[in-house]
């Protein structure tokens, strides 16, 4: 039993945010640590959304000095209206609690170019 749990914590960087206290916690650590943040959301009903998911696994385990945030829109409601969330799936990318980029849509290889454009925007910062 043990083993699965480590499998399962390993398998996914992108954290759950499951509600409006969670998100404070996690955006006031990330801005004290001055640690970047890439937010995706999400709704299970949204195919497209869904189908994001493997891709940011995968840029979460590439980059992993930023902190990578999955909000489902019809559990957390309060953080999607916060956001001004409109569609999904949107991610947005934020620097110490502001909003740096935002991207609204399911387009892998321009997330990947986003994402890997904020790395380096912020790289030199962390030195």
């Amino acid at each position: 039993m043990e083993g699965q749990v480590t499998e399962e914590a390993v398998k996914s960087r992108v954290v759950k945010v499951d509600s409006l206290e969670s998100w404070d916690l996690f955006i006031s650590q990330a801005n004290s640590q001055r640690c970047p943040v890439v937010v995706h959301f999400t709704a299970t009903w949204c195919m497209p959304s869904v189908a994001m998911k493997p891709i940011l696994e995968e840029m979460a385990l590439v980059h992993q000095n930023i902190l990578f945030l999955s909000v489902d829109v019809d559990e957390v409601k309060e953080v999607a209206s916060k956001m001004e969330i409109k569609a999904m799936p949107t991610l947005l990318l934020l620097r110490e609690g502001t909003q740096v980029d935002k991207l609204v849509g399911a387009n892998p290889e321009e997330i990947k170019k986003r994402i890997d454009g904020f790395v380096h925007s912020f790289r030199d910062l962390l030195k």
